[in-house]
């Protein structure tokens, strides 16, 4: 019997890109958070002769079919992880943006891996589970924690952090998706402010501004602070806990560093995020390197009504909401017939 798996989406509040590492990869430090919206991913394993074989399969043709999706890696990983053999099949129901931000590609693996251990009856250890993820692509530690969760590293050093409210969010779709290494290329050529530029090499940098170093440990700074004053409940006033969550954070000014070359190469982007403001959002951002633009709320109601503003100007949005911890794991793994 084949086992479906729910693969949400994230979106991250905030984004420091800090130096270029060694490995080519650069530092990173953002606050990734679950939401509502996911594909589903169907996994059914076959008995194979001499070695595992993988198969994927998705109705949108753009989803590579190959040794270049993480499925397929994840599917190879894991069976050898378990030293089983058989013919692993995945179909991908592709419901999130491809090169959207939202990490679809990622969390489409985890659910792979989720999936697997399933129709196994074997779960694998907690700490095997994380190195696989970190073989398989930056974002895909993230989506075997859930909930709030900060990201360092290049973005797979994951580390839980306490629940955040339930809060409302509206996603932006625009029509064009973006490519992380080109945003990443796009930054190391960014113009400073100086006229310097940025280069892949941090000794080498002319820059005048703060060294990239000092921009990760800054938003560090303000995350924590933010963080804390929304866990002791600070700056409620006589709000809700989401509502001061939300007012604290645009008070913070966390933003994300790829707005600075994503929005360069597509000042189209720049209107949704506007549009996104003008429909009542407290905070609006990009998600990741893009291209999806998300939006957080007060309210459901607010937000289902910034849908349908964003909807009549053209823009394809949905709502949705954060998922807590408990919330996405328990969600997961959709009831089997």
């Amino acid at each position: 019997m084949p086992v479906t798996v729910r693969s949400f989406a994230k979106i991250n509040i905030g984004l420091a890109i800090g130096p270029a590492r060694p490995d080519g990869f650069h530092e990173l430090a953002t606050v990734y958070q679950t939401i509502g919206l996911h594909d589903l991913v169907h996994v059914s394993i076959g008995r194979a002769a001499a070695s595992s074989s993988v198969e994927v399969t998705s109705q949108d043709a753009r989803v590579p079919a190959g040794e270049t999706n993480t499925c397929w890696r994840m599917a190879m990983e894991v069976m050898r992880a378990f030293g089983r053999r058989g013919s692993v099949k995945i179909d991908i129901d592709k419901r999130l943006p491809l090169q959207g931000g939202l990490g679809g590609s990622s969390s489409n693996a985890a659910a792979t891996l989720v999936a697997i251990e399933h129709l196994l009856r074997k779960e694998l250890d907690a700490a095997d589970r994380l190195q696989i993820a970190e073989r398989v692509g930056s974002d895909v530690p993230l989506f075997l924690v859930g909930g709030a969760v900060l990201g360092t590293g290049r973005g797979e050093q994951v580390f839980p952090l306490p629940d955040l409210p339930k809060m409302a969010c509206v996603i932006a779709f625009p029509e064009c998706g973006i490519s992380t290494p080109q945003a990443f290329r796009d930054w190391d050529e960014l113009p400073t402010r100086a006229g310097a530029r940025r280069t892949a090499n941090p000794s080498q940098s002319k820059l005048t501004e703060d060294p990239p170093s000092d921009r990760i440990k800054s938003f560090s700074r303000t995350i924590s602070a933010w963080l804390g004053r929304s866990h002791t409940g600070v700056s409620a006033r006589g709000r809700n806990r989401a509502e001061a969550l939300l007012l604290d954070l645009v008070r913070t000014g966390i933003a994300n560093d790829f707005e600075q070359v994503v929005f360069l190469q597509r000042p189209e982007l720049v209107r949704v995020k506007r549009v996104l403001k003008q429909s009542g959002a407290g905070y609006t951002s990009l998600s990741g390197s893009g291209s999806s633009i998300f939006g957080l709320f007060s309210s459901t109601t607010a937000a289902q009504d910034a849908v349908v503003h964003l909807q009549r100007r053209g823009i394809k949005a949905r709502a949705s909401s954060f998922l807590s911890r408990e919330e996405y794991q328990r969600r997961m793994l959709v009831a089997q017939k």
